[in-house]
């Protein structure tokens, strides 16, 4: 399985992102030495592109397969993009705060930890529908990763499509999420402008 292994400050500061919507609290000191230099019209596409692939942890195949699958649905093909990559199982999971990353929230999906409807689940790419829930093992809950997960995740903001109790470690998807609810700083256009050539 292909793994991107670029270490995170340094793509993020490549990209232009903030690590706090990766989830990171950590900033870097460096600045980008190229930072004046201008950009062309396919340069900010792509850059565009590669945010969104690395916010969600998504590799060129599988991204590519995200937007043919928007583009086939009804809507805009940039808002149905944004939305299928928020449905993914390990992004819910992170949502939910049962990860403070989302490699972190990939490894515990991978790691058979999540039960979607009672079923134990360990795809990360799984896409979640309306009315799924989703928690932890029952003998995973009294871990202490947990609980220092919790602690982390404790004061970070639940999106409204989602109801969670974090006591039980357990979730609810209410709805599928708008593309106004995610609070993900791409410009899902560009994306569609590069891939429309």
């Amino acid at each position: 399985m292909a793994v991107d292994r670029v270490p995170v400050l340094k793509r993020c500061r490549s990209l232009g992102l903030d690590p706090i919507c990766l989830g990171i609290d950590k900033k870097s000191n460096r600045e980008l030495k190229r930072a004046n230099r201008k950009l062309s019209e396919y340069g900010l596409q792509l850059r565009e592109k590669q945010k969104a692939k690395f916010i969600y942890g998504v590799l060129e195949k599988p991204f590519r397969n995200y937007y043919a699958k928007a583009s086939k649905m009804e809507g805009m093909v940039g808002s149905n993009l944004m939305i299928l990559l928020e449905r993914r199982l390990d992004n819910v999971v992170f949502r939910m705060g049962f990860g403070r990353t989302r490699r972190e929230t990939r490894q515990i999906v991978d790691h058979k930890h999540i039960l979607v409807n009672g079923r134990c689940v360990n795809i990360p790419s799984y896409l979640v529908k309306a009315g799924d829930v989703i928690e932890v093992k029952e003998k995973c809950k009294s871990s202490q990763r947990y609980k220092d997960v919790l602690e982390v995740t404790a004061g970070r903001m639940v999106p409204a499509w989602l109801d969670v109790d974090q006591e039980n470690l357990r979730g609810t998807v209410k709805e599928l999420p708008t593309r106004d609810e995610i609070d993900v700083p791409v410009n899902e256009m560009l994306i569609v402008e590069l891939y429309s050539k």
